[in-house]
């Protein structure tokens, strides 16, 4: 039965379409979907108009005042549908230079995905492909190519500046790495990149130690950062706020505000184990010390935890993760654990201050808008936990006693950045009960601390599901009618089996669905 207010009954209408169109869709789609003739009668052809003069960056005050409008208007929005590009989109050619791979093949996805309704295309800009050989010596010519593609094909773009590397979590195939100069830094000063308490570390991504130390020919990390941005938004001045909607800047692995935690690319790491705290390069432990000093408990930085496991140990009998006299709860874990995560609440606050301050003036043109978006990752496992150990050693000093997303959210607000948020085709009834995973319930804590903090939400899939039961899941997170309407909804991502005609089947209703008003 329905309630009175009519959601329920949304809901299971909504869903009975969804199946309906799912039958729909198998009837017409008998092919591979490479056969664009099949989408020429304009069925699928989306009546969506572009949502660009809707993006800005508020700042403190409108937001503050608008409150009210933004919640009510929100309720109302279709959700864009952005599909990220392969993973494998890429490659170094004998000479060097960067290439776009099988360009024949991703035209005719384009068109396919344009014709089914999606918004846009979702484009990592790697730091390692555009300033490769040399400090400012910027090549964006892969990336000029690959946007007037997309842009020929009626899309929009989500970028996402990538500082990190995916050479492990691509397991080297096809792997993009950090700019060639900084790995010949890296290969004489290993301190540049996060290390872990046995001085194990790898080149994903640079210390956030490293942001204000001028070790990179000169220039700070910040500064690299800020000078890439900087380039970019100069080459491609045109297409922001018009094709580019949505900018995402990298704060860590993987793009998201993070230590890398649970390194899953070079077998220190694997599911479920609660990670290691990275917190061991010389430029963080001087850090870390002073803090001490300041506390006045210098014996407090000569290290980090040393009771805290190892990457592969499960919470019960880590004494640090447990609710002892030496565990998080002591005052020496409160003051480690709000450093740690301090710490990387800094790096993102100095780094997205840069990006605002270069984007600020398409905020003052009503013509060019665009969304600053920051990412974060989805750590679900052991969340039931009192220690939430996971998230601990990933940098969020989030447990049963203390929300850790506040604080992150709160920094974006100040800077008007949108969160992406993960994990939103999962289920806690899918994952492994013995973990004490729960996905939904993180997603519930974001959910409610963004509402409070008035940021807009994008969302994202952590895991790949082409399911009918996935893709729901999907559509009922992102109109949650207890949590705001996210903005957009990014698929991970664009690969064979999308095209497959049983997953087309589902995709093609799931993206119809999302681009109905409600």
């Amino acid at each position: 039965m329905a309630c009175k207010c009519g959601v329920y009954y949304y809901t299971l209408n909504a869903k009975a379409s969804f199946d309906r169109d799912s039958t729909k869709t198998r009837k017409f789609f008998l092919r591979n979907v490479s056969l664009i003739r099949m989408f020429t009668n304009g069925f699928f052809r989306s009546k969506w108009r572009s949502i660009a003069g809707n993006r800005r960056i508020f700042s403190m005050d409108a937001r503050e005042k608008s409150r009210s409008t933004i919640l009510k208007s929100s309720k109302d929005k279709r959700v864009p549908i952005f599909v990220m590009m392969p993973v494998d989109a890429f490659s170094i050619d004998a000479s060097g230079s960067p290439r776009i791979r099988k360009i024949k093949a991703l035209t005719i996805s384009l068109k396919a995905l344009k014709l089914a309704g999606v918004h846009g295309i979702g484009v990592e800009v790697w730091w390692g492909i555009v300033e490769r050989f040399a400090p400012f010596d910027y090549n964006w010519s892969l990336y000029e190519e690959l946007f007037k593609l997309i842009s020929d094909s009626g899309l929009k773009l989500h970028v996402a500046l990538s500082f990190h590397s995916n050479i492990h979590s691509s397991n080297g195939k096809s792997g993009v790495s950090l700019p060639l100069w900084i790995l010949e830094i890296g290969d004489v000063n290993k301190d540049i990149y996060y290390r872990d308490q046995h001085g194990s570390s790898n080149n994903d991504y640079l210390t956030l130690g490293v942001d204000q130390v001028p070790l990179l020919c000169g220039r700070t990390a910040l500064q690299c950062y800020e000078d890439f941005m900087v380039s970019f938004v100069d080459k491609f001045e045109s297409y922001i706020g018009s094709v580019i909607e949505e900018i995402s800047i990298g704060l860590g692995p993987s793009g998201e505000l993070r230590y890398p935690a649970h390194p899953f690319g070079d077998g220190r790491w694997k599911f479920p184990g609660i990670g290691e705290f990275q917190c061991y390069d010389k430029y963080m432990m001087e850090d870390l010390k002073m803090a001490a000093c300041r506390e006045g408990k210098p014996q407090w930085g000569d290290r980090g935890p040393q009771n805290a496991g190892c990457y592969n140990s499960v919470p019960s009998g880590v004494p640090f993760f447990e609710e002892g006299q030496e565990s998080f709860l002591s005052d020496y874990g409160s003051f480690f654990l709000e450093w740690y995560s301090g710490k990387l609440i800094c790096h993102a606050d100095a780094i997205l201050a840069k990006a605002s301050k270069i984007l600020k003036k398409y905020q003052e043109n009503g013509q060019t808008s665009v969304m600053l978006v920051a990412k974060i990752g989805g750590i679900y496992w052991w969340y039931q936990t009192v220690s939430h150990p996971a998230e601990l050693t990933a940098g969020y000093y989030n447990t049963a006693l203390r929300d850790g997303y506040d604080p992150v959210v709160s920094m974006l607000s100040r800077h008007g950045a949108a969160l992406h948020i993960p994990c939103l085709e999962m289920m806690d009834s899918e994952t492994p009960q013995a973990y004490l995973c729960s996905p939904e319930g993180l997603l519930k804590q974001i959910q409610s601390v963004s509402k409070k903090r008035i940021i807009n939400l994008i969302g994202r899939n952590t895991t790949e599901r082409l399911d009918k039961t996935g893709l729901w899941k999907i559509h009922s997170n992102c109109y949650n009618p207890q949590a705001e309407v996210v903005r957009s909804f990014t698929y991970f991502r664009m690969n064979d089996s999308i095209f497959r005609v049983e997953n087309w089947n589902n995709f093609v209703p799931f993206v119809r669905l999302m681009n109905t008003d409600l």
